[in-house]
């Protein structure tokens, strides 16, 4: 599982079909990609790792905050292109993402785990649906989490 995460001032996903919208105010804005091979196991590490990440400015400036700590949000969209392969040729490869079923399985694990195991509001986009997403990207910070790496 891997995931691009930003710290933002505000984010915002949208879906023309079907109509959707969600947006957050401070907090995280994470593009999560399932990849072949991913379980429960790396959903359940994702959601804590996210929840507990520490990339929000103490009373120093540095980053000793997670979004649980500044009471922020989080906006959740899947993004199977993370699992792009563009090691051969110009055009990405995407025989590591998983297939739809499962991806949309573990993705929907990850949101209930953020928000049912630490208690953070928790926007989504709409699954396998073509998405536009805003943010205003804070300092900027952009991290990348892959399952695993700890």
């Amino acid at each position: 599982m891997i995931a691009v995460v930003q710290r933002v001032k505000r984010a915002s996903v949208s879906v023309e079909e079907p109509p959707h919208h969600a947006g957050i105010e401070a907090g995280l804005l994470i593009l999560l990609g399932v990849e072949e091979g991913d379980t429960e196991t790396q959903a359940h590490w994702m959601a804590g790792k996210l929840a507990k990440l520490r990339i929000f400015r103490d009373d120093q400036g540095r980053m000793n905050h997670s979004v649980l700590d500044i009471g922020g949000e989080a906006l959740v969209v899947s993004q199977f292109t993370l699992a792009g392969d563009c090691s051969r040729g110009h055009r990405p490869s995407f025989v590591r993402a998983a297939d739809p079923e499962v991806a949309e399985t573990l993705y929907d694990q990850v949101v209930q785990r953020l928000r049912d195991d630490h208690d953070l509001p928790v926007g989504t986009g709409v699954f396998g649906g073509m998405m536009q997403v805003e943010l205003v990207n804070d300092g900027p910070v952009t991290i990348i989490l892959r399952s695993g790496d700890d």
